[in-house]
């Protein structure tokens, strides 16, 4: 034992002369807790030299050795920290040698201290502060054989222990990771203090606080009211024997024992305001409900509740909307162990079988402590950011085709819900793509709990300005006409990744007014600390920064760029018709999916009028879905393009699809006839599939095949049918050249005078583009009328 800083003993008097290990503690001070611990100087500060503990006496009472002159000003068994950090009890004794310390081998151990070597020494008085008398509440240990070659199997009486252990340790000031060797009938224990709850009694408001720790720095004194409980170390022979009263209830609940309260996973200072992330209170109180709240009740209520703990908690939504973020900020409000954040693609390795280790890993620490302690384990955290890049659905052309991704996916099923279950485990995965995950991975059990993290709302929006913008008035930086209602209406779809971007581009421009002229990279110095952030700014901001889930303007308004001609009645009541249906959509809530079919021969003005519509709706997310936008792609890509644009579509609370040409969109040809019947049952589940909750969509698409999609069941999947008319009448090509001024008014005369004998029948579309051709000043009237009446008949 000389090793372990102790002078060679024995457990019996066989050998007159040398020491027995006891219980017995020398000189144990019994005075009043407050007095021991402020019976010393204030500001005492030395240096002593490391030596051996004198006697094993002194060691096993968890003391240090001390000269009584050096420490003649202490009261003995007084508080001393060594270098600012550890806090141990001095025991006087004259076999100390004058200017050195002596510490036993575990103790040094702790300290990373050698023989001979230099520490400081400083008076520690943990009433110094009296807002923050301590006092520990709980206290939890591991135990163990100090000497590996003398572990054999042994019941021990945990109540017993615990006695012994109160009985050398009471009044001390103890810490997490300290180390305590005890002699216990016999054999020589190793004790580790691997846990603290820290009572403040001396609040303000007269009620304690509850701190629990497992860090160095938090230190507390051990009383006889106190709440110790042992755990076996991983691996060891001892088996404690507790009475039933304690049994799955952590420091137990007898008469014997006093409840410990509940440990609180949830920091109480926390606040929703302190994580930075705004518009997702409605969020965060779903993710404490669901996954939170079983963990923070006692006990015995859990127990009569029979209520299973979520392991599995699933971030999904659009990119940009908090997810990640979110994660990051869990440690905040997580009171105890750090989570374990990785990044999906970080778990695959090259080396066959090291990626299934690598899930096998991130669990090894839950699983240690989950079999040391059962439920009165920590909560142990792993957050997996991008799990739709690993974790995909097994067997299909998704999965990565080596059968790599296939086993990861196993092994995190079998971690979180297999044979051996853990009870102390929470999962926290984020996606974007919901769609692409393993099924058995969303089963309950596994990440049953699945909240979407949605684009915020008007009052979201503004609490994420008012956070990007907190340092700026603080400072009194920003103009007194930036007003955060308007730019939270202006901004409609902006995510908080957007808006961030959106308050970094009116920053630019507020510094692009103090770069001198003719420098890019010169700012001017005396200019630049009266820089002011303006409304200007931000409107120019969102011209700049646009929302990934926002409108499709170019593409809609190249569609109509001549505007709409109300050329005839109908023209007013299909745009009038198409209002009521964009007030229904909007209005009323039962209304969630609505689609228009807007038919007709070719040129008519189709897509002119659905552009329109839809720009007219003013819904904060349009997108045009158009045989354009898939030319190119193989058929797979085109479904999976279509696909996307569909799941776009959902993120939003009010949307417009405009499908253009659908008949081009399914490959449709005459000859044949042709078309791609996937592409075409995709469409057909779309169109009649109703929007998540709390989403509104409206879809109008526009054909110059409508007998083709009647015959392909299309048509009946729209709920509103509109014919969209060709011109008929001289007069309403009249109207058309007016609009346009096209020519002269008296050669516009002589033009439709010319064609009135001709049966007319031709889209406005048609008409336009034929006159911007024949509206150049050489062409006379009879140019016109002749290029113009093989046009007029052709629809």
């Amino acid at each position: 034992m000389e090793k372990f800083g102790f002078h060679k003993v024995s457990n019996a008097n066989a050998n007159p002369g040398q020491p027995t290990i006891s219980h017995s503690r020398p000189n144990v001070d019994t005075r009043a807790i407050t007095s021991q611990h402020q019976q010393q100087p204030t500001n005492y500060k030395r240096q002593f030299i490391v030596e051996q503990c004198p006697n094993n006496a002194i060691a096993l009472s968890n003391c240090i050795g001390v000269h009584p002159d050096d420490f003649n000003q202490f009261a003995n068994h007084s508080p001393i920290l060594l270098d600012g950090h550890y806090v141990v009890t001095i025991e006087k004794s004259e076999l100390s040698k004058p200017g050195t310390i002596g510490l036993a081998g575990d103790s040094r151990k702790w300290g990373k201290w050698s023989l001979g070597q230099t520490v400081q020494v400083e008076s520690y008085n943990i009433f110094q502060n009296k807002s923050a008398n301590q006092y520990l509440g709980a206290v939890e240990l591991l135990v163990d054989f100090r000497s590996k070659a003398k572990a054999k199997s042994m019941n021990i009486s945990h109540d017993e222990l615990v006695e012994a252990f109160k009985y050398i340790c009471e009044n001390q000031i103890l810490q997490p990771t300290q180390p305590i060797v005890l002699d216990f009938q016999g054999s020589v224990l190793q004790l580790l203090v691997n846990n603290v709850q820290v009572v403040d009694v001396n609040k303000d408001d007269n009620l304690p606080t509850i701190k629990e720790s497992i860090d160095l720095s938090t230190k507390g004194i051990l009383l006889r009211q106190t709440d110790v409980i042992f755990y076996p170390n991983e691996k060891s022979l001892i088996n404690l024997v507790k009475p039933a009263s304690i049994l799955g209830l952590k420091f137990g609940t007898s008469p014997h024992h006093r409840p410990k309260p509940r440990k609180q996973i949830i920091n109480p200072d926390f606040k929703l305001e302190d994580l930075g992330i705004g518009g997702l209170d409605n969020e965060f109180q779903d993710i404490f409900r669901r996954a939170f709240n079983s963990r923070i009740l006692p006990p015995e209520i859990a127990e009569k509740l029979e209520i299973k703990h979520c392991k599995g908690l699933l971030l999904f939504g659009p990119p940009g909307t908090g997810k990640t973020l979110i994660a990051r900020k869990l440690s905040k409000m997580l009171n105890g162990r750090d989570p374990k954040i990785v990044n999906g693609p970080e778990m695959l390795s090259k080396y066959v079988g090291e990626s299934e280790n690598n899930i096998r890993k991130l669990f090894k620490e839950a699983e240690d402590e989950f079999k040391q302690k059962g439920d009165d384990s920590d909560l142990h955290v792993i957050i997996f950011d991008e799990l739709d890049s690993v974790f995909k659905q097994r067997g299909s052309a998704r999965s990565d085709g080596t059968g790599v991704g296939d086993n990861v996916v196993n092994q995190l099923l079998s971690k979180m819900d297999g044979v051996d279950q853990l009870n102390n485990i929470l999962v926290i995965g984020m996606t974007n793509r919901l769609d692409l995950i393993d099924s058995a991975l969303l089963r309950p059990g596994r990440f049953e709990i699945q909240i979407e993290i949605s684009l915020p709302d008007e009052k979201g929006r503004r609490d994420i300005f008012l956070i990007h913008t907190a340092k700026l008035r603080e400072n009194k930086i920003l103009t007194s006409d930036v007003d955060f209602d308007e730019l939270s209406t202006l901004s409609k779809n902006f995510t908080g990744a957007e808006i961030e971007g959106l308050c970094n581009s009116a920053k630019s421009f507020a510094i692009s007014r103090h770069t001198k002229s003719g420098a890019l990279a010169k700012i001017d110095e005396k200019t630049i600390n009266e820089m002011k952030i303006t409304r200007n700014d931000f409107l120019l901001a969102l011209n700049e920064i646009k929302p990934a889930f926002g409108t499709d303007e170019e593409d809609l308004n190249l569609a109509a760029r001549h505007g709409i001609i109300q050329f005839n009645e109908s023209i007013t009541n299909i745009f009038d018709k198409g209002r009521s249906i964009v007030d229904l959509v909007k209005n009323n809530e039962t209304e969630t999916l609505r689609s228009i079919l807007l038919y007709g021969s070719s040129g008519v003005g189709k897509t002119a009028i659905a552009s329109t519509i839809a720009l007219g709706s003013d819904f904060p997310f349009i997108k045009m879905l158009s045989a354009e936008s898939v030319v190119g792609r193989s058929e797979a890509q085109k479904i999976q393009y279509i696909d996307t644009v569909f799941r776009d579509v959902y993120k939003s609370p009010l949307s417009v699809l405009v499908i253009d040409k659908i008949e081009t969109l399914i490959n449709f040809v005459n000859i044949g006839p042709r078309f791609s019947n996937d592409i075409l049952q995709l469409i057909l589940v779309y169109l009649t599939k109703l929007p998540p909750k709390g989403r509104r969509l409206l879809i109008i698409g526009t054909t110059s095949e409508y007998s083709v999609l009647e015959r392909m069941s299309l048509v009946k999947a729209f709920t509103d049918l509109i014919a969209v008319p060709s011109l008929k009448t001289v007069e309403e090509i009249s109207k058309v050249m007016d609009k346009i001024s096209f020519k002269s008014i008296e050669e516009r005369k002589q033009i439709l005078n010319a064609i009135s004998s001709y049966e007319i029948n031709i889209g406005v579309k048609k008409l336009i583009e034929e006159l911007m051709v024949n509206n150049s000043s050489d062409y006379s009237v009879d140019d016109v009328v002749l290029n113009l009446v093989p046009k007029l008949t052709q629809i």
